[in-house]
């Protein structure tokens, strides 16, 4: 169980979705509450209860924009955080965080950010599926290399479970590795493929891209923000029967190791 309010970090998660659903308007952005987030807005109208994070997800063309102009579009205290702009970072997709905040997710990853919300770039797929395979295989070696290069080698002590991820940090630096995944990714362009993919979602989340369509209003905890046009094609997908509430044993959360509403993580780091 967490020792943190779940409810205060949903209202503070809550804030962001609707900062940035309001970035995206004003700047013809395209979103999509994902995943999870999606499931909860069609299942509780809002989070699932026992779920302390929250996922979007946009189209790479839209991803890529938000890169380029995060900085000066985003109000304080919002800030986008990711591989392409932090080599620190040791995500494959990138986060929006409220920097008056502090959220530590894993000891022993030497990164430290605020509260969050995942985005996730969605990318073309190729149809030939011999070729999706090969394109997912790559990914997902990369992925587990970038992994094992930001991890603490000794995480496990200095026996043989710290040879892997001191080798990976001999043959590949994280600039390298970063640059691999990112062209993976952008090897085939969205708006010339018929199938589409959340990467990191592997190769069973592929789908046509008439699923997930126009961003489409749909209520979240009340407020109006985006969603896939094909919700429930979308959700069978991904979770088969959707609507039906795990047993309490299947209810995941992440258990971050430290969360602190109140102060930056900014301070935190340097101290």
């Amino acid at each position: 169980m967490p020792t943190y309010d779940i409810h205060a970090v949903h209202q503070r998660i809550l804030q962001l979705l609707v900062a940035f659903d309001k970035v995206c308007r004003e700047h013809q952005l395209r979103y999509y509450l994902w995943a999870g987030t999606m499931l909860g807005s069609i299942r509780h109208k809002g989070f699932i209860p026992w779920d302390d994070d929250a996922d979007i997800a946009m189209p790479r063309p839209d991803y890529e924009q938000l890169i380029a102009h995060a900085s000066e579009w985003l109000p304080e205290p919002l800030e986008f955080i990711c591989s392409e702009t932090n080599e620190a970072y040791p995500g494959t997709f990138g986060k929006l965080c409220d920097t008056s905040t502090t959220i530590i997710e894993r000891l022993h990853y030497h990164f430290v950010s605020g509260i969050y919300v995942d985005v996730f770039p969605i990318d073309g797929v190729p149809a030939n599926p011999i070729l999706r395979r090969w394109q997912f295989m790559r990914y997902e070696f990369y992925k587990r290399v970038l992994y094992l290069t930001h991890r603490d080698p000794f995480k496990h002590g200095h026996g043989p479970s710290s040879y892997l991820p001191r080798l990976c940090r001999r043959l590949f630096t994280v600039r390298s590795v970063t640059q691999s995944i990112r062209g993976i990714l952008t090897r085939y362009d969205y708006d010339r493929c018929r199938f589409v993919a959340d990467y990191d979602d592997g190769l069973r989340g592929t789908m046509p891209k008439q699923t997930i369509g126009a961003p489409t209003p749909c209520s979240f905890e009340g407020c109006e923000l985006m969603g896939v046009e094909q919700a429930y094609r979308y959700l069978t997908h991904k979770y088969g029967d959707y609507m039906v509430i795990p047993p309490q044993s299947e209810q995941r959360q992440h258990g971050f190791q430290y969360v602190d509403l109140e102060h930056s993580y900014k301070d935190y780091a340097e101290k």
